[in-house]
């Protein structure tokens, strides 16, 4: 279920071992994404593109869009 966060949330995951999923477009992605970060873009989001990710760590999925 997902769950919005704020700011500091973030970053308790991430020291914890959280895993960030941006979900750009490829493109996008190498152009600019959070250090860390993967890309699954989110036209490929789906049961196969993400069973790879450990599903005991927390999973934080973003999209910076400049719109």
């Amino acid at each position: 279920m997902p769950t919005t966060i704020q700011l500091d949330q973030l970053q308790k995951l991430i020291q914890q071992t959280a895993i960030l999923v941006d979900v750009l477009p490829a493109d996008e992605y190498t152009r600019e994404h959070l250090p860390g970060a993967i890309n699954i873009p989110l036209k490929t989001l789906n049961h196969s593109t993400t069973a790879p990710l450990p599903a005991a760590r927390p999973i934080i999925t973003y999209c910076h869009d400049f719109q």
